[in-house]
C-alpha cells in the first residue's frame, strides 16, 4: 500500500524509459486498485503489462469493497495476485480461498499470481514443505489445464521485508518441491516465482538456480533503477 499520482508517475515513467535494455524476461507492475488507470495509461505501449493485488472470488453481486475479475478484465488488467501472505495473515484468507480466487481469475481471462510460502516458526520446525503442501492442494485440485494458466509464487513469509532472504540454495530446494508437485499432474513447465527480499545484490544468484523462474519484487520494486536491475539479472 504504497504510492501517490505523483511518485508514481516518477517510478513509472523511470522503468519505460529503462525497460529497452531488458531482454527475454517477461514484466508487470501490480498496483493497489485506485491507481490500476493511471499505470495501465503510463505502461501503454511500453512492453510492461500490469495486473492488480488482489481479486474477489465473485463474478458480482452485494459484495461492497470487492472487486471482481470482471471488472479487471474490463480495463484490460492481465495479472492478479492471490493469497499473498498479507492477505492470508492480515485478512484471515484460507487455502481454499485462495484456489477459489485463481479460479474466478482464470474465467475472466486473467493469470493468477498464485503465493504460497511459511512462517519463520514453520520454518524453523522442518514445516515448510507440509506447509506448502497444504497451501497447494486446493489450488493442484483445479487440475493442469487451469495450472498451465497459472503462476506460482513462493515467499517465505520470515524474508518479507525482514532484511532476510533464503539463501538461493534454500530458495531452490523448495521450488524443486513445488515443481515435483507440478510434475506430477503434467505441467511442469509452470512458472514459478521467488518472493522474499529480492534485491539487485541478490537476484543474479538465485536466478541462477534451475526451478527459479523468476522473482514477485516487494520493495525493490518501489525504485526503477532497482528493479530494472533485478529485471536484467
Amino acid at each position: 500500500m504504497h504510492g501517490t499520482r505523483a511518485t508514481n508517475a516518477t517510478l513509472l515513467t523511470g522503468l519505460c524509459a529503462g525497460v529497452a535494455v531488458v531482454h527475454d524476461c517477461d514484466l508487470a507492475v501490480c498496483a493497489p486498485f485506485p491507481y490500476l488507470g493511471q499505470v495501465s495509461a503510463c505502461l501503454h505501449g511500453s512492453g510492461i503489462s500490469w495486473g492488480a493485488q488482489d481479486v474477489s472470488k465473485h463474478e458480482q453481486g452485494a459484495f461492497t469493497g470487492e472487486v471482481s475479475p470482471a471488472m479487471l478484465n474490463d480495463f484490460g488488467c492481465q495479472w492478479a495476485l492471490v493469497g499473498h501472505s498479507e492477505r492470508r495473515a492480515f485478512h484471515g484468507e484460507s487455502d481454499q480461498l485462495v484456489a477459489e480466487k485463481a479460479a474466478a481469475a482464470l474465467k475472466a481471462g486473467i493469470t493468477p499470481v498464485v503465493c504460497v510460502g511459511e512462517t519463520r516458526a514453520e520454518q524453523e520446525a522442518g514445516l515448510t514443505t507440509e506447509v506448502i503442501s497444504r497451501q497447494l492442494a486446493p489450488v493442484l485440485a483445479l487440475g493442469a489445464e487451469s495450472l498451465a494458466k497459472m503462476v506460482l509464487a513462493y515467499e517465505p513469509v520470515w524474508a518479507i521485508g525482514t532484511g532476510l532472504t533464503a539463501t538461493p540454495q534454500q530458495a531452490q530446494d523448495v521450488h524443486a518441491f513445488i515443481r515435483s508437485q507440478l510434475s506430477g499432474l503434467g505441467v511442469p513447465q509452470v512458472r514459478v516465482l521467488y518472493g522474499g527480499s529480492v534485491k539487485a545484490s541478490n537476484a543474479l544468484s538465485l536466478f541462477a538456480m534451475s526451478d527459479i523462474d523468476g522473482a514477485l519484487v516487494g520493495g525493490a520494486s518501489l525504485v526503477a533503477e532497482e528493479f530494472l536491475r533485478i529485471a536484467a539479472a
